[in-house]
Parts: C-alpha cells; sequence; structure tokens
C-alpha cells in the first residue's frame, strides 16, 4: 500500500476513486480491484489525536476488546470470503451467533412480556451472524489491500467533485487531482460526496444515543444475543464475544445516555442486573474499562447515485442499530454494484447513468425494508401507551408461533 507524494503526483487516473476509510470502502476497492478495475481509494489524512488515542497493553496480556462491534451476517461473510479476507482475520476474536432472544416490554408492569426466538437450526444454517470487532475486520482489510497492486491509496483532504462527460474528478485541499470513470462515496452518514452532489436527504434524530462497551458476565451466553425493548429506556442488546464476554449495545434517551456515560462501568453493569441476571448472571467490566456514545439518526438520501457516482454504506442509508444490519447493507450495496457493473454491456462505462441506475434499483427494496423495520419498531416500542404496550407484546409471542414466517425473516436478515 503505497502513497503518492503531492510534489510527485499531481494528478492521478484510475477506474475508480472510493472516498472513504472504513470497512465498506476498503471492501469496494479490493471488490473493484479483483474485477480488474484500477481504483483510488482517498483516505482522511491521519490525525495525531487518532494515533495517541491507539490503546495500549502490556506484552503477554490479551489485547483490550474494541467496544465497537458488528453483527456481519452471511452477505458480509461471503463477500469477505471471496476478498481473501474472512480467513485473515483473528478467528479466536470473532463469535458465531447460534440465537437470538427478542424480549418486550411487558415485565416493566409485573406482567409476563412479549418474546420471540431465532436460532441458527431453524433457519438451516450454522450460524445466524458472527460478532467481529472493528479492529480485527479493518487490520485484515489493510493487509489485503497491501497486496492489490491495482488499488493505490492516497492520503488527502477532498475540496471539490466536479463531473463532465466521461467521468469525474476530485480536487484535493493541496493541488492533487484524481480521475475516474466512477467515484463511490463510501465516506459515512455525513457524506462530503452527497452533499458534492446536491443529494438531499431526510433525516430524523432519534434522541437516543447508542451507549457500547464490554462485560464479562457470570453464566455462559451460549452465544444468544439478547435483546430488550424497554419503552421508556430504550432497547438493550447484549451480543456474545469470544468466552464469557458480552458487548452491550444500548440505544438509551438523551437524556439517560447521559447520565451512564457520567456513572462508572460498574454502576452500568449493576443498572444491567434487571435484564442480564437471569440469562448471563452478574456482569463485570472488562479492563481496561472503555465506553463510547454514538448519536442515532435515520438518514435516507433522495438518490444513491449521480452523474458517474454511486454511493454505499452509511453515505447511501443510516438506520437505527436495533437490528444490527447497518454495516450488512454496506456490504450489500458493495455486491450489487460490483455485480450490476460486471453485468453492463460492453460498450457502457463503469459510471454509465444507465448502469448506475440499474445499482439503484437493485438496493431499493433490501434498504427501504431495512429502514421501515428498524424506524417501524423503534416508534412501535417507543409509544409509551398501555394498548399500544399490550398489542405489541402479544405480536411478539404470535410472530414466535409462525416458523414459517420466521424463517423468511431470519433469511432475510442472515443474507441467505
Amino acid at each position: 500500500m503505497t502513497t503518492p507524494h503531492s510534489s510527485t503526483a499531481q494528478s492521478r487516473v484510475s477506474d475508480v476513486c472510493i472516498v472513504g476509510n472504513g470497512a465498506i470502502a476498503k471492501t469496494a476497492a479490493l471488490g473493484f480491484a479483483q474485477a480488474g478495475h484500477s481504483v483510488t481509494l482517498l483516505v482522511p489524512a491521519p490525525r495525531l489525536a487518532d494515533q495517541d488515542a491507539a490503546p495500549s497493553f502490556a506484552p503477554g496480556t490479551e489485547r483490550p476488546w474494541d467496544v465497537r462491534v458488528y453483527a456481519l451476517n452471511h452477505t458480509a461473510h461471503d463477500v469477505l470470503s471471496s476478498l481473501k479476507v474472512w480467513d485473515a482475520m483473528d478467528g479466536a476474536r470473532i463469535a458465531p451467533v447460534d440465537a437470538m432472544a427478542v424480549n418486550g416490554d411487558g415485565k416493566e408492569n409485573g406482567k409476563p412480556g412479549g418474546a420471540l426466538g431465532f436460532d441458527a437450526f431453524g433457519a438451516h444454517t450454522g450460524a445466524l451472524a458472527w460478532i467481529v470487532e472493528d479492529s480485527n475486520l479493518n487490520q485484515a482489510l489493510d493487509a489485503a489491500l497491501k497486496f492489490a497492486h491495482n488499488v493505490q491509496v492516497v492520503s488527502g483532504c477532498a475540496s471539490r467533485l466536479t463531473c463532465g462527460p466521461e467521468g469525474a474528478q476530485v480536487e484535493l485541499e493541496d493541488g492533487r487531482r484524481l480521475d475516474a470513470k466512477l467515484v463511490v462515496g463510501a465516506d459515512g452518514r455525513d457524506s462530503w460526496v452527497r452533499g458534492q452532489c446536491d443529494i438531499g436527504i431526510d433525516y430524523r434524530s432519534y434522541h437516543q444515543r447508542a451507549i457500547v462497551t464490554n462485560f464479562a458476565c457470570e453464566k455462559p451466553h451460549h452465544g444468544v444475543a439478547h435483546q430488550w425493548f424497554t419503552c421508556k429506556d430504550g432497547i438493550v442488546a447484549l451480543l456474545p464475544l469470544p468466552g464469557n464476554k458480552v458487548s452491550l449495545v444500548w440505544s438509551a434517551p438523551e437524556t439517560l445516555a447521559a447520565t451512564l456515560m457520567e456513572e462508572s462501568l460498574g454502576e452500568l453493569a449493576i443498572r444491567l442486573c434487571e435484564y442480564a441476571d437471569e440469562p448471563l448472571g452478574a456482569l463485570k467490566p472488562l479492563q481496561p474499562e472503555a465506553v463510547k456514545a454514538v448519536p442515532l439518526a435515520l438518514v435516507r438520501p433522495h438518490a444513491l447515485v449521480a452523474p458517474h457516482v454511486a454511493l454505499v454504506g452509511d453515505a447511501a442509508h443510516a438506520v437505527h442499530p436495533l437490528a444490527g444490519h447497518g454495516m450488512n447493507l454496506g456490504f450489500g450495496d458493495v455486491v450489487d454494484l460490483l455485480r450490476v457493473i460486471g453485468e453492463r454491456e460492453e460498450h457502457r462505462a463503469i459510471g454509465n447513468e444507465r448502469v448506475l441506475a440499474r445499482y439503484a434499483r437493485a438496493r431499493k427494496e433490501d434498504v427501504l425494508l431495512m429502514q421501515l423495520a428498524t424506524d417501524g419498531l423503534e416508534r412501535l416500542f417507543g409509544a409509551n401507551l398501555e394498548p399500544v404496550r399490550v398489542v405489541r407484546n402479544l405480536g411478539l409471542d404470535l410472530l414466535d408461533k409462525l416458523p414459517f414466517v420466521k424463517r423468511r425473516l431470519m433469511a432475510h436478515a442472515i443474507g441467505k
């Protein structure tokens, strides 16, 4: 992986320019390279603060666990395997999800709550998903990029995106220019590429923050992911990590989130006893203690494409994390974009308007279904009305008794 010096590389031409530095951007770069395209991957210049924030640990001790983890489905697994990335990750730090237990909020009033369960056996698969740390995934992607000879990684800050009849050009603040037939915006929820294309968005804040951290649990989790819809306290999820460890994702209302961030992780563990004590026993913060809070919002861009531009990942859609599939939607974007471009007619360029329109149509159903499901569930379980509470918990119980419907839901969710 090489980075051109600004004094000797004033202009670079490639088939594809990908803007972004996350897992989806890197996966797209490897996918296009594997398909035979020349790729420029534009990443932000590293900041000193980022380098200082790198975790340190004593030799011979276990590396600290990331607070940011992903529940990767079969779509993600398959594309990463095809790029030789999956097997390059540290398998000892990946936990398969064998089952999922979803709990309603009826117990808050002393009544039995609704419950819904999924398991890999019922889905006719080896695992529903895999819990993977951010660093484990990105380190494997970075290693793969070093051996991708037709990928050039450029570090810099973009200042302008212009499109012409034959392609697009990204201008950097230092004067360098990146010319490409196709620009892929994989630069997150606040996408610079999307803004440069004047693509409007529908935005709705959930007035919640995702509190993420890790705990050791007293009882074995048996590969089960637990989720509790609590109404007043938001949505609590505990995801299995290797060993007797779990990763917390608590989508908490902003006022509660602020309180949780002020408390110690020991106090947070005590709060979680209300939900986790029965299946997991007492929770103990992992050392060194680490916790983050991420603001949550629904972002719906008015378009996924523009002339010679395609959006993927959070730049194309940001959803509530209650289903854990935001990252998986991004992998689905990459798969469909590569497929559509690979199937195009010989006379059409990769940034052709009709080709990109096919990509937008290919992604419309999956993205819309996930947006409607996550946003609808958040609204449904956020309504603090007793009739609504009764109906939604009865709905969970009813769905749990409909195996055919459950199998259809699981097949869509796990990407099979």
